[in-house]
């Protein structure tokens, strides 16, 4: 896709959408670190559900750590891998009290370390917590980047190294919301909205999901 409709793509869905932000509930960096660990392989409605619950009780590292993993259990159980999730809680809550006083680490390399925490997830919280210009590449953004012809790559890994390249600087702070969000409620994997997407005209797809009474 050439700069003029990447410029115009991310134009249209600002337009639409000027101040996105993630659909998950958390009011600090660290309720956003577990959340978006929750979050793996679940919706965003149903970690809201459970932390709605777990973060009036225990919000902190070391709240957590004095809840136990039992307690935790019984807190996100309606969480798919809830074990093992609850397990990469309470470990991440012991590396954070241990070796940075409690708080979430503003590094991907800190980040990346902790149970539960890899490249997508560091990147949400440095996006969203600390303001950071990274663009963690879900299924939702892998396929709106190959989909649209915005970032095309084979891996999540290229697709976020392609649109770090291709989306100019006065998007990329917020990049990654609109093409979740797009994926999510309009691009969606088994049935593209495609007469109602704002990009419609800029998209390589288009042709394999024309509405042929436009014909």
């Amino acid at each position: 896709m050439k700069r003029e409709k990447i410029v115009e793509l991310f134009s249209r869905l600002r337009e639409l959408n000027p101040q996105p932000t993630t659909e998950l509930d958390y009011s600090t960096p660290f309720e956003l670190l577990i959340a978006v660990v929750l979050s793996a392989q679940a919706t965003d409605v149903g970690v809201n559900k459970a932390t709605k619950k777990l973060f009036p009780v225990a919000n902190t590292p070391q709240a957590i750590l004095d809840l136990g993993e039992e307690k935790l259990k019984s807190f996100i159980s309606t969480i798919g891998l809830f074990n093992a999730k609850a397990k990469n809680v309470i470990a991440t809550c012991r590396i954070l009290v241990e070796q940075h006083g409690g708080e979430v680490p503003r590094s991907r390399e800190a980040l990346e370390a902790l149970p539960g925490v890899g490249r997508k997830t560091a990147n949400v919280v440095l996006n969203t917590a600390f303001g950071e210009p990274t663009i963690a590449v879900d299924t939702h953004i892998f396929r709106v980047a190959n989909r649209t012809g915005l970032a095309p790559g084979k891996t999540v890994r290229a697709v976020e190294d392609k649109l770090a390249k291709v989306v100019p600087a006065e998007f990329r702070q917020d990049a990654h919301h609109w093409l979740i969000l797009h994926g999510r409620y309009v691009c969606k994997a088994r049935k593209p909205d495609c007469p109602r997407c704002a990009i419609r005209d800029l998209c390589a797809y288009r042709h394999k999901t024309i509405d042929k009474t436009e014909s």
